[in-house]
């Protein structure tokens, strides 16, 4: 009986160690899972890789695998810099986490003048910019819908007080579009006090990702500017990118320029004394990690000019149109090209695009304004008002194209 009760309670205790053994890895199984997923977040702003023991695999913050780490390295190194807010196409190799393609829309600046004061003019501005944010619109086109000439100089008739009237709402909306999109903390640098400005104040923030604030060092990008602190021969400019610490790039650039700065991967924002950083295209944020970094701004003095003045190669691939006489919205959608390079999305003023078609001469060929277009939308069909505002019509088409924008 004793041999038996010993032979038991052996086995009892060696049964509660083997528990013990594997209560004790499936601990250490969970710590090293939460580890890992808590790197994963933290690194997906850079789109850096976390295998599964939690190591992350990075290269200048863009996703990479061993075939193709030397390609995007390369093209990184050799593509063409743009270090202004000029809309230039760049040329670099696309990777999982970056987006290749823009959408952009078209807006007249008539819309402006339809505002009661210059108040109102200016939250007007500031819902259209809001809306560009809210959908990752890369460019906006003002346009003249009028196709307005400027009258000779002597001309003193109520002709040149009304392109005097329709050039300073156009000159309103593009100040305050720069403003807004433009980081709260270089305005100063960027921006002196001026009358067109004077209301800005009352437009909502953008909150854009490229909008980053002191405590925001996860990201690799910012946007600086080149401040005049001289520099030692041989090395770059001092840029100032809303940090404690200016840092320094790899070029010498002409103070107050706006830049757009991608920090070395070695450089800690919280620890490091010398920050370094390479000037990059604006376009680079969205082509190589995925980020939408703001909107861009491009005049056009008439409807056609918003078409044959794009600043993409080959323009663009996917064009619509918006008005009341357009095809249901609804029925339609599914027809529009999942896959596309460059998008368009034109809206009008406030007799509709037909009006900018009938002003624009060079258009005159083309009888009908559906033809203008590859798609002709009727974004809000059976709507309870006679009239849409075009800051409305911008959300409820956006809203409409939200898969097409957002995928």
């Amino acid at each position: 009986m004793s041999t038996t009760t010993g032979q038991t309670s052996a086995t009892a205790v060696a049964t509660t160690a083997v528990n013990w053994r594997e209560r004790h890895q499936q601990i250490r199984e969970w710590k090293r899972q939460k580890k890992a997923d808590k790197q994963r977040k933290l690194l997906a702003k850079t789109g850096a890789v976390v295998d599964d023991d939690g190591a992350a695999d990075t290269t200048n913050g863009v996703t990479t695998n061993d075939a193709t780490t030397d390609t995007t390295a390369a093209a990184s190194a050799s593509e063409s810099m743009d270090i202004t807010t000029t809309g230039a196409e760049t040329s670099t190799t696309t990777t999982d986490s970056g987006r290749q393609w823009t959408a952009s829309i078209a807006v007249p600046f008539s819309i402006v003048e339809n505002a009661q004061s210059a108040e109102l003019k200016a939250y007007l501005i500031g819902q259209i910019a809001r809306s560009l944010v809210v959908f990752n619109i890369d460019e906006i086109v003002v346009f003249d819908e009028y196709c307005s000439q400027q009258p000779p100089i002597t001309d003193s008739t109520d002709n040149s007080l009304q392109y005097d009237k329709r050039r300073s709402a156009m000159v309103q909306m593009i100040r305050i579009l720069q403003y807004l999109e433009c980081p709260q903390y270089l305005r100063k640098y960027l921006f002196p006090l001026q009358k067109d400005l004077q209301y800005a104040g009352l437009c909502n923030p953008l909150d854009s990702t490229h909008h980053l604030k002191t405590a925001d060092t996860d990201c690799r990008y910012r946007e600086g500017v080149v401040t005049n602190k001289p520099a030692q021969e041989g090395r770059g400019s001092h840029v100032y990118i809303g940090l404690q610490r200016d840092v320094q790039i790899d070029r010498s650039l002409r103070p107050n320029v706006r830049v757009t700065v991608r920090l070395a991967d070695n450089c800690d924002l919280r620890r490091s004394k010398r920050l370094k950083g390479v000037a990059v295209s604006p376009d680079e944020p969205r082509e190589l990690a995925g980020l939408y970094w703001g909107y861009q701004i491009r005049v056009a003095k008439s409807l056609s000019a918003v078409f044959g003045e794009s600043p993409y190669a080959g323009g663009y691939d996917l064009t619509i149109g918006t008005s009341d006489r357009g095809d249901n919205v609804d029925k339609h959608l599914r027809q529009l090209p999942k896959r596309f390079n460059h998008l368009l999305v034109v809206f009008g003023g406030l007799k509709g695009i037909e009006a900018a078609h009938d002003s624009d001469e060079s258009l005159s060929s083309v009888e009908d304004t559906r033809d203008l277009f590859d798609h002709y939308l009727n974004t809000c069909p059976n709507q309870g008002s006679n009239t849409i505002r075009t800051e409305e019509a911008i959300l409820i088409t956006l809203s409409a194209l939200r898969k097409r924008l957002l995928r």
